[in-house]
């Protein structure tokens, strides 16, 4: 294909032989001719196309917002004969990024790397990079696409706060379930004998009884679970209140994860995926959250959390938006006494009041935020 200067030399290549030809001035016909020469040299340059495999790397997959990410690239040359100098073109995050890679000898190889733009958070989606080459004069260009794709996470900055210490003590011998990890000291029933298991755990009076070895099943108590939901619609934000709202409902989730609670991210947007109960699939979410003007919003904050009010295990909920309306303040409101604590953070210089029981943060920054939630959460 044609690059920009090759289509300037094009056009003008044949201008300058229509005028020539027209108004009988040989000089003019020979500089187009010269045109038609170098176009054509150009293209018979391009037939030579090099055989080059190459090997794309993203280290590391993911990273927070402003933190190094490097592209490791490893290109051979599988040909019997030398390759001409070649490009590598990626796209990140809407960035074009360009890559000069020297002449290859038969059988050599190369290995560059460069950096990748991670000033915005966000999930991108990087397609197989383009190697190509172009004859001397850069009048054609010809690239092939080269390696698979990749996913670099960017996740959102994430602020130390305090996890909400408001959902009951941590009691070591508190309420089990089947589901509950093992490994703790609280018992929650009696089971046959497995190898491996700890001999120090037999119950040697139901083993008497049954004639069999039944040891203590020991697990983790169940905690409170934190529910963090961050509103993705669009009409509550201003400004970049959006990717501050997105670093408070990150902090609060790395937070819980820290202190060992199960949390539980959940967005407002209809098509939203599950981030499963990790800190690192939460921030995964997070990192591809966007405000959508078709998003219900916390409209629908009922219907989002229907399974969890079904349920009996106590949960600590969260709800991070710009500025809540008085329809979100009475439906937060009327799911107040279904949790055991219930925060409501506001990223808006101008905050809706919150309900009476709510724990309330009105900031307009993430860092401002964590601060006043530092201030207001007791340690």
């Amino acid at each position: 294909m044609l690059t920009r200067t090759g289509a300037a030399v094009g056009i003008s290549t044949v201008a300058l032989l229509a005028a020539g030809i027209l108004a009988g001035y040989p000089e003019l016909v020979m500089i187009g001719l010269a045109g038609v020469v170098a176009l054509v040299v150009a293209a018979l340059w391009m037939l030579l196309r090099p055989q080059i495999g190459a090997v794309r790397e993203i280290r590391p997959h993911r990273v927070t917002e402003g933190n190094p990410a490097r592209a490791v690239l490893t290109v051979k040359n599988t040909g019997t004969r030398r390759s001409p100098p070649l490009v590598v073109t990626e796209t990140v995050a809407d960035q074009r990024v360009t890559v000069p890679l020297p002449s290859l000898a038969a059988g050599a190889s190369h290995e560059t790397t460069y950096p990748l733009p991670t000033g915005r958070r966000g999930r991108y989606s990087i397609p197989a990079l383009m190697v190509g080459h172009s004859d001397p004069l850069r009048l054609m260009y010809v690239g092939s696409p080269c390696s698979g794709g990749s996913v670099l996470y960017v996740h959102p900055r994430i602020h130390h706060v305090v996890p909400v210490a408001l959902g009951g003590p941590r009691d070591m011998e508190g309420p089990t379930s089947s589901r509950s990890p093992q490994g703790g000291i609280a018992f929650h029933s009696l089971r046959d004998y497995q190898p491996g298991d700890d001999w120090r755990l037999i119950d040697w009076k139901s083993t008497a009884r049954t004639g069999s070895l039944v040891v203590r099943h020991n697990v983790i108590p169940d905690e409170p679970q934190h529910l963090i939901v961050l509103d993705t619609s669009s009409e509550p934000y201003s400004g970049s209140s959006f990717e501050d709202a997105v670093r408070v409902a990150a902090s609060l989730c790395s937070a819980a994860s820290q202190a060992a609670f199960p949390i539980d991210l959940r967005l407002t947007a209809e098509d939203a995926l599950p981030s499963g109960d990790s800190e690192l699939g939460a921030l995964d979410l997070l990192a591809g959250a966007e405000p959508g003007p078709a998003d219900p919003g916390l409209s629908t904050l009922a219907d989002l959390l229907n399974d969890v009010l079904a349920g009996s295990d106590g949960t600590v909920l969260a709800v991070v938006t710009g500025r809540a309306s008085s329809r979100d303040i009475d439906i937060l409101s009327s799911l107040g006494q279904r949790f055991l604590t219930v925060s409501l953070v506001q990223i808006s210089e101008r905050p809706t009041a919150a309900p009476r029981g709510v724990i309330a943060v009105n900031a307009s920054t993430s860092d401002r935020f964590a601060a006043l939630w530092n201030q207001l959460v007791p340690q």
